[in-house]
C-alpha cells in the first residue's frame, strides 16, 4: 500500500538553521531517501520551496480566485513530502520516525486513496 509523509514544520525554524546544521539536514535527509530507495521503500521524496513562491486556488460559483500562499492561519507549513510502499500503517509509521525533519516539525502520515475503476 502506498502512503504519503506530508512533512509539515515552521519555515521560520528551518530560515534559523546555522548554514552547517542546514547542510546537515539536507545530507541526512537525502541519505535517508536513499536508504528507502535501496530497500525498494521510496516512491518519491521531494521538498518544497518557501510558502512565500506559492498561490492556492479555490473555485467558488464556477470562478478561480488567486491568493497568495496558504491559508493565513496556519503556523506549519507543508515543506516537503515522501511517497512510500509500504505494508501497513504501522511500517508506515515507522518509516516517518526516521524523518529527520520529524525532530523540528511534525509527519502526516495518509494513505493514499485508490480511485475505483481507476
Amino acid at each position: 500500500m502506498k502512503y504519503v509523509l506530508l512533512v509539515y514544520g515552521e519555515e521560520k525554524d528551518l530560515f534559523a538553521l546555522t548554514p552547517e546544521r542546514a547542510a546537515k539536514l539536507d545530507a541526512d535527509s537525502l541519505a535517508y531517501d536513499r536508504a528507502l530507495d535501496r530497500e525498494g521503500k521510496l516512491v518519491v521524496a521531494q521538498a518544497l520551496q518557501s510558502v512565500k513562491t506559492s498561490k492556492s486556488l479555490r473555485r467558488r460559483k464556477g470562478k478561480a480566485v488567486v491568493t497568495d500562499g496558504p491559508f493565513a492561519e496556519t503556523k506549519e507549513q507543508l515543506l516537503g513530502f515522501v511517497m512510500v510502499e509500504a505494508a501497513d500503517l504501522a511500517e508506515a509509521l515507522k518509516i516517518a520516525d526516521g524523518i529527520p525533519l520529524a525532530e523540528l516539525g511534525t509527519i502526516e502520515v495518509r494513505a493514499i486513496y485508490d480511485i475505483p475503476g481507476s
